[in-house]
């Protein structure tokens, strides 16, 4: 008979800790995207040369381990800046950055994507930079880009694993500690990939389900 030390309590406090891994991942994720669009065309228009100082900023970011990132991050806010700030909001900002450095480089490779006839023929008829950008190059480009977002978000989600080193008890780190009380890991483990499983699922779904829909227009 199966026997194990796991409680109703057990369960509702990995249920936290997923629910502290999706809001992290969601803040991230949204400001990461929102600061790679803004990179992303930055660095298109302005070329290699010119952007050279915003590309330096992101290899940083997409250079470093995350997990050197983080413990950087958050001694430099505490000792240097000596800013009072949580360790989830230093995890938010150091993953929307690494985030924004990878989506930056998804953008760009999406509106390279674009023919550049189609961007004539659009500025032949009269629109501006910005009616161009919004009506024709950056639909085109989401469809390019996003199976690459889709595959970003993803391991935004995995990644946010590491923000226990800021003192963030989120999903991974929450098993971590039952797993040290209960001394239940094969159990726990499988439980935790379980909470990994639901939480990703329906992203990748949906990610799958628009590139379909796309693709038959």
């Amino acid at each position: 008979m199966f026997d194990t030390a796991l409680t109703t309590a057990d369960f509702v406090f990995l249920a936290k800790g997923a629910g502290m891994t999706i809001v992290v991942t969601i803040i991230s994720v949204i400001a990461g995207t929102v600061l790679g669009i803004v990179f992303g065309v930055i660095r298109y228009q302005l070329g290699a040369i010119w952007a050279a100082p915003l590309i330096f900023v992101l290899d940083i970011f997409r250079s470093i381990p995350l997990l050197i990132q983080l413990v950087l991050a958050n001694a430099f806010m505490g000792t240097i800046l000596r800013l009072n700030m949580s360790g989830f909001t230093v995890a938010c900002i150091v993953l929307s950055m690494y985030t924004a450095a990878y989506c930056a480089e998804i953008v760009r490779g999406g509106i390279e994507a674009v023919p550049a006839t189609t961007r004539r023929a659009a500025r032949s008829l009269g629109m501006s930079w910005g009616q161009d950008m919004r009506e024709i190059v950056l639909p085109l480009a989401t469809r390019v880009a996003l199976p690459s977002w889709i595959g970003l978000a993803l391991g935004v989600m995995k990644d946010s694993a590491l923000v226990y080193v800021v003192q963030v008890t989120e999903l991974l780190r929450s098993t971590q500690i039952l797993i040290t009380r209960l001394q239940e890991p094969l159990l726990l483990l499988m439980i935790c990939g379980a909470f990994y499983f639901v939480i990703s699922f329906p992203l990748a779904r949906f990610g799958g389900y628009l590139e379909k829909r796309w693709s038959n227009d």
